[in-house]
C-alpha cells in the first residue's frame, strides 16, 4: 500500500516538472493528478490550498533542487570565473537535452502566475533570493567585497536568466554561452 506521503511527494514532483515544462495555466488539475499517480480528491486531500498551494510548494521543491546543483557546481570548481562558466554550461545542457522546453524552474510560473497570486510571487522571490544568496555568499569566499558580492550576483542572475530566455525562444544555447564569456571576464576583473 502507497503512503500518504509518498502520494504527496510525488504529486509534488511531477508539478515540479510540469509548472516547469508548461507553466502554470497550461497546466491543468487532472493532469496534474495524473502525472503524479494520484486519484483527483487526493489534490485537496495533500493541498487544501489546491492548485496554487501546490504550484508555491512545487516551486520552492525546484528552487531548493538548483539550488543544491548550484552548490555543488560552485564548490567544486578551482575558482570563481570558472565556477560561473560551469553554472552556465549546466543549465544551457538542461536546456539542450530538454529539447529547449525546460529552462528557469521558476521563470515560467513567474512571469504567468506571479502578479495574481501572492503565495507564487513569494515562492519566486525565495527561490530567486536563494540562488542570489547562494552566489553572494560564494563571491565573498572567493575574496569579494560583501556589497560588490551583492551586486555581481545580481549581475550573473539577472544575466543568466536573460540568456536563459533568448536561448530558449530561439532553441539556441548561443546566448548563453556569449553571457558565459562575458561573465567569466567579469568574475576576473572583480576578483583581481
Amino acid at each position: 500500500m502507497v503512503r500518504r506521503t509518498d502520494t504527496r511527494q510525488r504529486m509534488l514532483d511531477s508539478a515540479a516538472e510540469l509548472f516547469h515544462a508548461q507553466g502554470y495555466h497550461a497546466t491543468g488539475l487532472t493532469q496534474l493528478t495524473t502525472s503524479g499517480g494520484a486519484p483527483k480528491g487526493s489534490l485537496y486531500f495533500h493541498f487544501p490550498g489546491g492548485k496554487e498551494q501546490l504550484a508555491a510548494e512545487a516551486l520552492r521543491l525546484s528552487s531548493a533542487r538548483l539550488a543544491e546543483a548550484l552548490r555543488t557546481i560552485v564548490q567544486d570548481a578551482p575558482d570563481a570565473a570558472t565556477a560561473i562558466d560551469r553554472v552556465v554550461g549546466a543549465i544551457a545542457e538542461i536546456l539542450e537535452a530538454s529539447e529547449f522546453q525546460r529552462g528557469c524552474p521558476l521563470a515560467t510560473v513567474a512571469l504567468d502566475a506571479a502578479q495574481e497570486s501572492e503565495p507564487i510571487r513569494e515562492a519566486c522571490v525565495e527561490g530567486y533570493g536563494s540562488w542570489h544568496t547562494l552566489l553572494a555568499d560564494y563571491l565573498v569566499e572567493q575574496g569579494l567585497l560583501a556589497h560588490r558580492a551583492q551586486d555581481l550576483a545580481t549581475v550573473v542572475l539577472a544575466s543568466i536568466e536573460g540568456g536563459l530566455l533568448l536561448a530558449k525562444t530561439q532553441r539556441d544555447v548561443t546566448p548563453l554561452r556569449t553571457i558565459a564569456g562575458h561573465l567569466r571576464t567579469t568574475v576576473e576583473r572583480e576578483l583581481s
